[in-house]
C-alpha cells in the first residue's frame, strides 16, 4: 500500500532542495540576470568591528551607490592583530587588512603576501587612526591607581592581551617600558617597572577585545588597554569602571594594507576608492564618534571624552617597529621579563 501522506512530504522536500538549488546557481543560468552585488573583503584588529561594521562600511556603501548607481557588500572578519596576519599568511581571501602595529605589515612582507612596503604610500604612511594605551580600573579606584608606576604594587592583578596574538598587547608593553625610560632616562628602571608590571599580570587573553571581556566578566582589579576600547564603552553609557590616563604613554598607530594578489583585476577601481575613502574627512569622523583618534589633528581639538596625556609618544620616539621589536619586545619583555616571571 502507498503511503501517501509519507510521498507527499518526500515531493514537497525534493521540490524545496531543488528550488534552493536552483535558487543558488541562478545567477548563472543563461540569460540570467547576473546584477549581483560587488564584494571587499576585509580582516581587522579586533577593536575595529563596531566602527567598521556599523559605521565607516555603510558609509562607503552610500558613497559607492551614489557615484556608481552598484550596490557593494563587505565580508569582514576582526581578530587579534598577529592572528589576523597569520590568517592572512595562510591564504585568507582579505583583500583589505587594517593592522595594530606595522609590524604585522612587515611579517606580510616578509611571508610574500605583500609586495614591499606599499602602505607607506598611502596618506599618513599608512596609518589610519591612532589611540593612546591607558590604564582601566574599577569604579572608585580601590586600589589608587594613578600611574604604571602603581601597577607594580604587590597584590595588583592585572588583565592583559597576549602579546603572542594580539598587537595591542606589544603597544602595551612599550607603554609600559617607555613612559619609565622617558621620565627617568634610565634602562635599568625601565625594565623594573615593566618586570614589576608582568609580576602582576594574571591572565592573558588572545586580543584586546578578549581581554576586555575578561575584566568586564569580574577578573582582576585593572586592564591595560586603547583608550578607544574603553571611550567607546562610555560614549554608550557601559562604562564599568574608571579611566586612568598615565603621565607618559605611548599612541598606537594602525596601518591599513593592501593585498593586490588578492583583488581581481575588476575589482582595482572599487578597491581603491575604498581605501582612498578611509582617510577622507567622513570616515575620519566616523572614527573619531567611536572613540578612535583621527591622523587629521583637528578633528581631534575640544573632544570632550579624549582624555589629556602630559607625555604622549610614538614608536618612531622608540626607533621604529624594527628597532622597538627587537630591543624591547625580544630581548628585554621574551629573553628577560618573561624569564624571570616565569621562574617564580
Amino acid at each position: 500500500m502507498i503511503n501517501w501522506r509519507l510521498l507527499s512530504r518526500q515531493v514537497v522536500l525534493y521540490l524545496a532542495v531543488g528550488g534552493l538549488a536552483l535558487y543558488a546557481v541562478w545567477p548563472w543560468l543563461p540569460g540570467a540576470n547576473r546584477a549581483q552585488p560587488r564584494t571587499i573583503v576585509v580582516y581587522g584588529f579586533s577593536i575595529l568591528g563596531e566602527v567598521m561594521n556599523d559605521g565607516v562600511f555603510p558609509a562607503f556603501q552610500e558613497h559607492w551607490k551614489a557615484r556608481t548607481g552598484e550596490d557593494v557588500e563587505f565580508i569582514s572578519s576582526f581578530g587579534g592583530s598577529g592572528t589576523v596576519t597569520n590568517q592572512i599568511i595562510l591564504g585568507v581571501p582579505a583583500e583589505v587588512a587594517i593592522l595594530s602595529l606595522e609590524l604585522d605589515a612587515l611579517r606580510l612582507v616578509e611571508s610574500g603576501r605583500v609586495d614591499g612596503s606599499t602602505w607607506r604610500e598611502l596618506p599618513h604612511g599608512g596609518i589610519l587612526n591612532r589611540t593612546p594605551f591607558i590604564i582601566l580600573v574599577r569604579p572608585g579606584n580601590p586600589r589608587q591607581i594613578t600611574d604604571f608606576a602603581d601597577l607594580t604594587q604587590p597584590g595588583v592583578g592585572i588583565i592583559h592581551p597576549d602579546p603572542l596574538t594580539s598587537g595591542g598587547a606589544q603597544w602595551a608593553i612599550l607603554a609600559e617600558y617607555g613612559s619609565e625610560l622617558r621620565e627617568t632616562g634610565d634602562p635599568a628602571r625601565a625594565y623594573e617597572q615593566l618586570l614589576g608590571i608582568w609580576q602582576n599580570v594574571t591572565s592573558q587573553a588572545s586580543s584586546a577585545r578578549a581581554a576586555r571581556t575578561q575584566f568586564q566578566s569580574g577578573f582582576g582589579d585593572v586592564l591595560i588597554t586603547y583608550e578607544q576600547e574603553v571611550t567607546y564603552d562610555m560614549l554608550r553609557g557601559q562604562l564599568e569602571g574608571e579611566i586612568v590616563y598615565p603621565k607618559s604613554t605611548i599612541l598606537s598607530e594602525h596601518v591599513v594594507v593592501v593585498i593586490d594578489d588578492n583583488i581581481p583585476r575588476a575589482d582595482r577601481e572599487l578597491i581603491d576608492a575604498f581605501v582612498d575613502f578611509l582617510w577622507s574627512e567622513e570616515a575620519q569622523r566616523i572614527f573619531v564618534e567611536y572613540g578612535f583618534r583621527s591622523v587629521d589633528e583637528t578633528l581631534n581639538v575640544d573632544v570632550p571624552y579624549f582624555g589629556v596625556i602630559d607625555d604622549p609618544f610614538t614608536v618612531a620616539d622608540m626607533g621604529g617597529w624594527p628597532e622597538a621589536k627587537r630591543e624591547i619586545i625580544d630581548a628585554i619583555w621574551k629573553d628577560r621579563v618573561l624569564q624571570e616571571v616565569g621562574n617564580e
